[in-house]
């Protein structure tokens, strides 16, 4: 009698994952991403120079002012001597956290509104009205604006250092989670129509079960995909508010503040703008990437093609 063997069933994530390997260019951008954390992250505890530290002897730090790259100073030194390399480290510890933190802020509140807005009808028109009131927003002057009125009383209550970081956190993430907000609200309106959602209903299930239970987890993906994109998005719009000179005070460096400390010497010394600047665009285009990539590991139409 032939013996029947049950194939065990395959996990969507395991398939999820062989669909992004495929993607060459996810996966080279999700290596030179983990590399990036790790020069950020682990980098500072083995080059431990302090990114602020400035001579105090007057001979000393003349000489040490300027210099080009070498193996006391790899990426070389700013005009007050301070060695650039542990600046780019710490500086990046402060972009990417800024990039993590103001992402999550927007996915919470862009998933938020487009859940209650496709489920229930009657707060549909509404949120939908206030999300396009946010879409018709300049976001940039706005954003100088709450960084000019708010800057200094966060700094009062907090410190300049956190309440900077809280300020740029919050203000990046209440103006940038309406597309997040579009996305899911369209696939709520389809998950809501679904057999499961409708069998749901009909054997009394509350309403908040089905949010919880049904709809949240059929519209992870669109999230997922949204928030790669919005570090990206994050961490240009926390770079320009540091280069227009409203972000982190200067003994708190970020890859943007590092621009706007070097664009007084662009010409003699064009390595303090290309360095950060090329960190800067090294990670968005990574997290596009990976972006991409996940949006077709996560579309079933493509995965397994």
């Amino acid at each position: 009698m032939t013996e029947i063997t049950l194939e065990k069933p395959r996990s969507q994530w395991r398939d999820v994952w062989a669909q992004f390997r495929r993607h060459r260019g996810a996966m080279a951008a999700l290596v030179m991403l983990v590399l990036l954390a790790l020069f950020v992250l682990v980098g500072p505890l083995i080059w431990r120079i302090d990114p602020n530290f400035i001579e105090t002897n007057t001979v000393k730090m003349m000489k040490s002012r300027n210099l080009g790259p070498s193996l006391a100073h790899p990426l070389g030194t700013d005009q007050l001597g301070r060695d650039m390399l542990a600046r780019m480290m710490f500086g990046g510890r402060i972009s990417l956290a800024v990039g993590s933190v103001a992402m999550m802020v927007a996915i919470f509140i862009g998933t938020t509104i487009g859940v209650l807005a496709g489920f229930f009808k009657r707060l549909d028109s509404w949120l939908m009205r206030l999300t396009d009131l946010f879409l018709a927003l300049p976001l940039l002057p706005l954003l100088l604006v709450m960084m000019m009125l708010f800057s200094e009383a966060t700094a009062a209550v907090l410190g300049p250092r956190l309440g900077t970081f809280l300020l740029i956190v919050l203000a990046i993430g209440v103006t940038s989670w309406m597309q997040a907000a579009r996305v899911v609200r369209g696939e709520v309106l389809v998950l809501k129509e679904r057999e499961f959602v409708l069998a749901a209903r009909s054997v009394g299930t509350p309403g908040r079960r089905i949010i919880l239970r049904h709809i949240l987890p059929n519209v992870l993906s669109p999230v997922l995909v949204a928030a790669t994109l919005g570090i990206a998005a994050a961490i240009i719009t926390e770079s320009v508010l540091s280069f227009l000179g409203l972000g982190f005070p200067p003994d708190f460096p970020t890859w943007g503040r590092l621009l706007y400390d070097g664009i007084d010497s662009i010409r003699t010394y064009p390595e303090r703008v290309v360095w950060p600047g090329l960190a800067i665009s090294i990670t968005v285009l990574s997290v596009n990437y990976i972006g991409d990539g996940l949006r077709d590991a996560l579309d079933p139409r493509i995965r397994g093609r």
